[in-house]
């Protein structure tokens, strides 16, 4: 009797849903499985999620193979006619005890082979207690699920559902539990973060929350925010930005183009001026703050000047750590109707000069930081990370998930060293 096997595909979230699905398996004697956390953020995402459970099955050929994740999500049939697959969960379905316990050994044979309900019905998250997760030193917490945004290159609100918030208060509680363990950095999660807290009562903000955290948990040291939508950023976020040198220097900002038509046409929130504006603010605020950004190269209707118009984005914004997305076309999205669809070896192209424009920043992001002292939190003892996420490499071994503080000497191609 094995314990089952889990595989995460895609983003942040999954792999902290992983975490949780571990311990439900676990609770519910589940043995002799393997788990594939699928992703559907694109064409190619799904693509590789099959790829992974023929090669698992070939890896595995006793265990039964159970799919979850936005994938099973969105396409379950895909999943089901794989002669490889035993089981499709939904993303709700498999935070539920009730299916892992069905799943157990026990109940072979009288489980439903696909379970995925329609999750656009699901009015709730549970904040899913893990304590800890990633590594020794950083602990994820989500605390939001869903969107009500309805981008037309996107399929995840069909995966995730409408936005949910875990209560601040359940929130507190586990990051202070995280703390009482010896965590360091706790980062904040969730599929539209910036909507937190618009289905609850008073509809508190993100910025609230940031600040109720610090306030009532005075023992974190640090607390980090994954990807925002900036068009959505409120005042009292902004002030904990200002004010809060807990509050780590870095946000990932969900960007997806730098030219106004194609942000029209993809349905976003935002002009080109409003994120040049969020960064020049912030940094007005927090001059050592440091962004990444989501950018997609090729929607459909793009051309070489609006191409342009993202690639500028980069130095407009003074951007870093960029994650280029080459346009995939995803069934079911308005933008996979549009009839201007552009060439595949033009997307690679335009994708690839992104990401040099990315190494670029990168590169002179590591050469600023030489001859200055960082506090440096250890993920491993040769290898930490700055209060902006800069990978910093040690030659002499330091104390795992402790921060330490030390003046940079050098740098490689992405990393700074001591």
């Amino acid at each position: 009797m094995n314990p089952p096997k889990f595989t995460t595909l895609g983003c942040r979230l999954n792999a902290y849903e992983t975490e949780a699905m571990k311990e439900l398996s676990q609770q519910a004697g589940l043995t002799d499985a393997v788990v594939v956390n699928t992703c559907a953020v694109t064409a190619e995402a799904v693509r590789k999620a099959r790829q992974e459970i023929r090669k698992l099955r070939r890896e595995n050929p006793n265990a039964r193979l159970i799919v979850t994740g936005c994938a099973a999500q969105t396409e379950p049939e895909t999943f089901a006619q794989m002669e490889e697959v035993d089981a499709v969960i939904g993303n709700t379905e498999k935070m539920q005890p009730d299916t892992w316990n069905g799943l157990a050994a026990d109940f072979i044979g009288e489980t439903e082979a696909v379970q995925v309900d329609d999750i656009m019905s699901v009015t709730e998250t549970a904040g899913h207690l893990i304590d800890g997760f990633g590594t020794r030193s950083r602990a994820y917490v989500q605390v939001q699920n869903g969107c009500d945004h309805r981008c037309t290159f996107c399929i995840i609100p069909y995966g995730r559902g409408n936005s949910r918030s875990v209560p601040a208060g359940v929130v507190v509680d586990q990051i202070k539990r995280l703390v009482d363990k010896g965590y360091n950095e706790v980062v904040l999660t969730g599929v539209d973060l910036t909507s937190w807290g618009a289905d609850l009562p008073a509809q508190p903000r993100l910025g609230d929350l940031v600040m109720r955290i610090l306030k009532l948990v005075p023992d974190l040291p640090r607390l980090r925010i994954s990807s925002i939508d900036s068009i959505e950023v409120d005042e009292n976020l902004m002030q904990a930005i200002a004010t809060e040198p807990r509050l780590m220097p870095h946000l990932h900002l969900s960007l997806q183009h730098g030219d106004d038509l194609i942000l029209k046409r993809m349905k976003r929130r935002h002009l080109r001026d409003d994120a040049v504006r969020f960064t020049e603010d912030a940094r007005k605020l927090r001059p050592d703050m440091t962004f990444g950004a989501d950018i997609i190269a090729g929607f459909p209707t793009e051309s070489e000047e609006h191409f342009e118009n993202s690639l500028r984005l980069v130095k407009d914004c003074n951007l870093t750590w960029l994650h280029v997305f080459p346009y995939s076309k995803r069934d079911g999205t308005p933008a996979a109707r549009i009839p201007q669809q552009v060439n595949g070896t033009v997307i690679k192209k335009r994708a690839a000069r992104l990401r040099a424009a990315g190494d670029a920043q990168v590169s002179k992001h590591l050469s600023e930081q030489i001859g200055k002292t960082h506090h440096i939190l250890m993920e491993n003892p040769h290898m930490g990370r700055t209060e902006q996420f800069t990978e910093v490499s040690f030659a002499a071994p330091q104390p795992e998930g402790q921060i330490v503080t030390a003046a940079i000497t050098g740098q490689t191609a992405d990393q700074l060293t001591v």
